[in-house]
């Protein structure tokens, strides 16, 4: 969990403007509603709204209030009137509520990052006693942190996952190098683009330390003292300087900023499972800060259109039934609609996003589009 929440004194009180009378309601919304401990943006507003990453552009904030989009366990929302919609404030004894649940994106805010590159990263060369492996209470010895000082921290990562284009996810080994082979398992994925483009590397938290000595005179490797007792760290590893807050912990849901072309944006990867997630899974995309892409910003995942072999002119044909591009004798069918999934965390060429409803699995390759998409 995330413990470390700011807490924001000032009383919300939303006003729907005039823009409601265009917005879809949902006619099974409540009067009122009591916010409890674990609720989500998204989920009050699906009370209230059939598109729920709307409610930014629609819940206005009296002249007198600072901040609209804070609210808090055990306000009181009341929505008697369509042109109207207020919060009675609680008792204000919790931390306001977030757009996601943290505890679903927590991993992916603290634990992982996406880099360009990481090969000029300060590496572990050797641990105590000579170990394969070290963990909590051990040393690690690190080249590459001369210029450090004594009681910086550091967090000890290891690279993963390559994301690219065409084959959107390689799997490194030991010394970050692609497994050879592991991008064979995406051919049947349809690349954004015809251009072969390194996205980032993944590299994921294995332990934090604390630098106790620094590499001088004859001694050439700099000790680092572990303290997470979590993953085990190995020859290898790389470092990155601890930061503090690095990331958002409040997710205003809206709709892109940026138009981007047909086909720009697709599913890289699906972190737990094989290919396909649903709600509450994490998908990586294809787009970052590069691309306009913050955080809130809501998607639309879509299957792409299957290219079928038309059987009625063409009924002894031996061609499979499904292709990856239009061709002749085939009939290319419509996109289907999957999910909506909102970014939680963005990167320069990738971004993280949490899915948060749909009717079907989204997939790896599957396209993100706008959310009002049809």
């Amino acid at each position: 969990m995330l413990k470390q929440l700011r807490t924001v004194a000032a009383v919300a009180m939303l006003t729907v403007t005039t823009y409601a009378v265009a917005v879809e309601m949902n006619g099974t919304h409540p009067d009122t509603y009591v916010v409890r401990k674990g609720d989500t943006l998204w989920d009050i507003s699906a009370r209230f709204l059939k598109k729920p990453w709307l409610w930014p552009e629609i819940w206005q904030a009296n002249p007198q209030v600072k901040n609209p989009h804070l609210i808090y366990p055990g306000d009181v929302l009341s929505l008697a009137y369509l042109d109207r919609v207020t919060a009675q404030a609680g008792p204000r004894q919790e931390a306001p509520i977030t757009g996601v649940p943290l505890s679903d994106v927590e991993p992916f805010l603290r634990n992982l990052n996406v880099v360009d590159s990481f090969e000029d990263l300060p590496y572990v060369v050797g641990l105590e006693d000579n170990r394969l492996r070290a963990s909590s209470g051990q040393k690690a010895y690190v080249v590459g942190l001369d210029a450090a000082q004594p009681g910086q921290r550091y967090m000890v990562v290891r690279p993963t996952v390559r994301f690219a284009q065409p084959k959107p996810t390689e799997d490194l080994d030991s010394r970050g190098k692609v497994t050879p082979g592991s991008g064979n398992l995406w051919s049947s994925y349809v690349a954004s683009s015809d251009r072969k483009e390194v996205l980032g590397y993944e590299l994921a938290k294995v332990n934090v330390g604390t630098l106790t000595h620094v590499a001088s005179g004859d001694v050439q490797a700099s000790t680092l003292q572990l303290e997470d007792s979590g993953s085990e760290v190995r020859r290898g590893d790389r470092l990155m300087p601890v930061q503090i807050n690095p990331y958002d912990l409040q997710f205003i849901p809206h709709a892109p900023a940026t138009a981007t072309a047909p086909g720009q944006l697709r599913v890289l990867a699906v972190t737990d499972t094989f290919t396909s997630g649903g709600p509450r899974d994490v998908i990586a995309i294809s787009g970052g800060a590069r691309e306009g892409i913050n955080n809130g910003t809501v998607f639309s995942v879509w299957r792409n259109g299957s290219h079928v072999s038309d059987r009625m002119h063409s009924p002894g044909s031996s061609r499979a039934d499904d292709a990856l591009k239009a061709g002749a004798g085939r009939i290319s069918l419509p996109d289907e609609y999957a999910a909506h999934a909102m970014v939680f965390r963005t990167f320069d060429k990738v971004s993280y996003a949490l899915i948060m409803e749909g009717t079907k699995p989204a997939r790896l390759g599957y396209e993100l589009k706008h959310p009002d998409a049809q």
